[in-house]
């Protein structure tokens, strides 16, 4: 193998770490951004099933199935506060996904190494 054959290898191999590192940080940052979304969701529905479970009752149907005017207006006046939740949460979750992409993101997982030891011999 001449030099010049060795030094394009090298390069080339320079040049995929440089890819495999970039890669890696667009990985790291899309994961980061899929856990963080889901976190704000499940914090969304989790505070209007919270709502729904301590005060349904008061939109719910009566004992013969029909909403009665009360409730109707109740039930509104819910969808109305769910909707305004939904935006809000939803337009945080694009606040940090904007704020993200000022980041560089390195996901650092979790390493463990483990000892090796030599094993001794019973001589007996």
């Amino acid at each position: 193998m001449d030099n010049g054959s060795y030094k394009t290898l090298i390069q080339v191999k320079r040049e995929r770490e440089a890819q495999r590192k970039t890669k890696y940080r667009v990985d790291s940052k899309e994961r980061l951004k899929k856990i963080a979304r889901k976190k704000i969701q499940t914090t969304m529905i989790g505070a209007l099933d919270t709502i729904e479970k301590h005060l349904g009752f008061l939109w719910g149907p009566d004992e013969d199935g029909e909403l009665s005017n009360e409730a109707r207006q109740l039930k509104e006046i819910y969808n109305r506060v769910r909707q305004e939740i939904l935006d809000r949460g939803n337009g945080q979750i694009r606040n940090l996904d904007t704020e993200l992409e000022q980041y560089d993101v390195e996901w650092l997982r979790f390493n463990l190494t483990l000892p090796v030891r030599r094993r001794q011999e019973d001589n007996g």
